[in-house]
């Protein structure tokens, strides 16, 4: 597990190669294991492999959603706020599971922020992706995750670069 920690980068640039739906179904087990607060489970996923959806989505953020137009696909993951209070660290989880699901499978991903972001009219980007996909207003939109075969090499996580500084015992 520590290798695929210290392997897995943000990818912004992906090769124009379907997934295979063998691989996708494996990234969204992964994603449904995913531990969430008394289990209640509060997500969901949207699935997004439409190129004009992607189009659409990559350009939220501008810059900073760009690798959601290039991608293969892109999973929004949202959460029913009704149901906890935990549901930011429960979308988080999910979509980190999703991230390392897809970097065991040899796919690069990018995890691009919606919640508490605007577009660059000032619109705000959780009622664009909203429209956009036909999300029921009482999700909240945590994250959207690009996913595709990397068309750029990163190097690894450096063992000797780690900020063990930040690591702290028994108190600060």
């Amino acid at each position: 597990m520590l290798d695929l920690l210290m392997k897995r980068r943000s990818i912004r640039k992906y090769k124009n190669q379907e997934i295979e739906e063998k691989i996708l179904d494996k990234i969204l087990q992964g994603a449904l294991t995913s531990p969430s607060g008394k289990n209640k489970r509060p997500w969901e996923l949207v699935v997004v492999n439409n190129k004009e959806l992607l189009k659409n989505l990559g350009a939220s953020r501008g810059g900073a959603s760009q690798p959601i137009a290039n991608a293969e696909l892109a999973i929004a993951v949202l959460v029913d706020p009704d149901i906890t209070d935990t549901w930011i660290e429960d979308a988080s989880i999910m979509a980190t599971v999703i991230q390392l699901s897809a970097e065991s499978l040899g796919l690069g991903s990018c995890w691009i922020q919606v919640r508490n972001r605007l577009t660059e009219d000032g619109e705000n980007v959780e009622d664009y992706v909203k429209k956009l996909l036909n999300i029921p207003e009482k999700y909240n939109v945590e994250t959207i995750i690009s996913i595709g075969y990397p068309d750029e090499e990163k190097s690894h996580h450096n063992l000797e670069t780690l900020p063990y500084d930040k690591v702290h015992y028994n108190g600060f």
